[in-house]
């Protein structure tokens, strides 16, 4: 038996332009969240045709829970540093640190505990973070330890200074950091 879904088949200018509006958001901030260009928005919003693809679902589910374009909303950085823990493209974690108050604040964008940067710690101790950093750079305890720091230009043994260089990236998974400023 086919399964038969209530989606509509197509959306309007109308439409799009009315849920953009909304959810308060600019053309260049509706285009950044549905993964299209400012253009592609404009045309939508300036357009007589049916509008069909993907952006039909992503509307109907807008029109539905308005709420949830604020889940897909990181919240503003208002540390010295953020990093952004990845699997492949997935971000799956935002860890937000004041270093001189050791205070780390978590963002887990994803339920799998297997791909959150804690696991199921909600609330990491500044030293949980520390033990984390280690665990995505190389051991302090490395033969030839002297000669990888050397290769990454690095004075002294700091995992936050191989994680910046490295992205955190190790040999036998996907997942990886980007560190913000």
């Amino acid at each position: 038996m086919k399964k038969e879904y209530i989606t509509p088949s197509y959306t309007n200018s109308q439409e799009i332009k009315r849920i953009r509006e909304q959810l308060k958001l600019s053309q260049r901030e509706f285009a950044d969240f549905v993964g299209v260009s400012k253009p592609t928005v404009e045309r939508w919003e300036s357009g007589k045709e049916q509008i069909t693809g993907p952006i039909v679902l992503l509307i109907e589910i807008l029109r539905r829970n308005p709420s949830l374009e604020q889940d897909y909303t990181l919240p503003p950085k208002k540390t010295p540093v953020r990093l952004k823990y990845y699997y492949k493209d997935m971000l799956c974690s935002v860890l937000d640190v004041n270093d001189m108050k050791r205070q780390v604040t978590l963002y887990n964008y994803t339920d799998d505990l297997m791909f959150r940067a804690f696991g199921k710690n909600e609330h990491p101790t500044y030293e949980d973070y520390e033990a984390f950093l280690e665990s995505r750079s190389f051991p302090r305890t490395r033969d030839k330890m002297k000669l990888m720091l050397k290769e990454y230009d690095l004075p002294f043994y700091d995992p936050f200074l191989i994680v910046e260089k490295t992205g955190g990236r190790m040999e036998e998974d996907d997942f990886h950091l980007e560190i913000e400023r």
